[in-house]
């Protein structure tokens, strides 16, 4: 939130679209969401700008406002009950994070493209690497915990997707790739790639992102889904959050073990969080042997009022959807 000359508070709003794409736009409070993302380009779908059709109806997945006025054709009590808003009527009290029922295309937008530097190259494993990248144009790229960008390969013509695992605040921008033989990304980190090299990327995108309520939190990672679930952990020391947080990650062998002292730092700012790790291979030396699915269980349940965020290979975000459903 940021207070203007004439006192009037500003807040950021991200638009999530259905395509995967986020838009950030700058609203003060005595505008509407829709009249602040028109006046920098963003087209949100409308047929009115008074409450009256409903076409622009939204989802706020959090943050304070005024839903304004409009009639119940557009927006029922039920549905304003349940979280649903309408961009032409609202005004932000605080920052906000909306769902909006359109593409990127369809609002005229897309991601934004920014060009940087490798400033960071870092072989944490056999298997996995860390970079880091500085954009001179910092301040102009804003992001949600948890999301990701697509990052040109050097020398190539194809991108690979990349989850932040710095927080939305930190000036660096780091990420996890694992290595991947024949593997574009891959290649180009074990045979050419150097610090100072210039890497571009596009986004931010994704539907995957931290939520700001007060329930307790749930983080499951496997491999370089940690990448994300830092990202989030970051986010919440930061803010030094009182959220009861259990962090669990896995991986299938010793080698793939990485960042443990990244997360031991990260936690460190957050009283109400417990983690543990475990590696699948019965020949690891590692104290857990198994799966994330047995470091948890209805305990950090909390009887269903949980926000769980799941992040890894499609093995065991099968596994851990089963445990869940059949009660942990």
């Amino acid at each position: 939130m940021t207070v203007n000359d004439i006192d009037v508070a500003t807040h950021r709003v991200a638009l999530s679209f259905e395509d995967g794409v986020t838009r950030f736009v700058t609203c003060r409070e005595d505008q509407t969401v829709a009249d602040a993302s028109y006046r920098q380009r963003i087209n949100i779908p409308l047929d009115c700008r008074d409450g009256a059709c409903g076409t622009c109806k939204a989802f706020c997945e959090s943050g304070r406002y005024d839903g304004g006025t409009y009639i119940d054709d557009a927006l029922s009590q039920d549905e304003a009950d349940r979280g649903f808003v309408l961009p032409c009527s609202m005004r932000p009290r605080s920052d906000l994070v909306l769902q909006v029922a359109s593409t990127s295309e369809v609002a005229k937008t897309r991601a934004t493209t920014y060009a940087g530097t490798l400033v960071g190259l870092e072989r944490l494993s056999r298997t996995t690497v860390e970079i880091a990248v500085e954009i001179p144009n910092r301040g102009e790229l804003a992001f949600l915990p948890g999301q990701y960008v697509n990052i040109a390969v050097p020398g190539t013509d194809v991108s690979r997707s990349y989850s932040f695992s710095n927080a939305p605040h930190e000036e660096r921008l780091t990420f996890l790739v694992k290595l991947t033989p024949g593997g574009a990304m891959s290649t180009y980190l074990d045979e050419r790639a150097a610090v100072g090299d210039a890497l571009s990327f596009t986004g931010p995108n994704g539907s995957f992102f931290l939520r700001e309520t007060d329930r307790p939190v749930l983080l499951l990672a496997g491999g370089t889904g940690l990448a994300p679930v830092l990202s989030m952990v970051r986010t919440l020391s930061a803010a030094s959050s009182e959220r009861h947080v259990h962090l669990v990650y896995g991986v299938s062998t010793d080698e793939d073990l990485v960042a443990l002292d990244q997360i031991e730092r990260a936690a460190a700012g957050l009283a109400n969080l417990t983690w543990d790790h475990c590696v699948a291979d019965p020949d690891s030396t590692a104290a857990n042997k198994g799966y994330v699915t047995s470091l948890f269980g209805p305990e950090h349940l909390h009887d269903g009022d949980v926000a769980i965020y799941l992040c890894g290979p499609p093995p065991m975000v099968e596994a851990v959807r089963t445990h869940v459903s059949q009660g942990g």
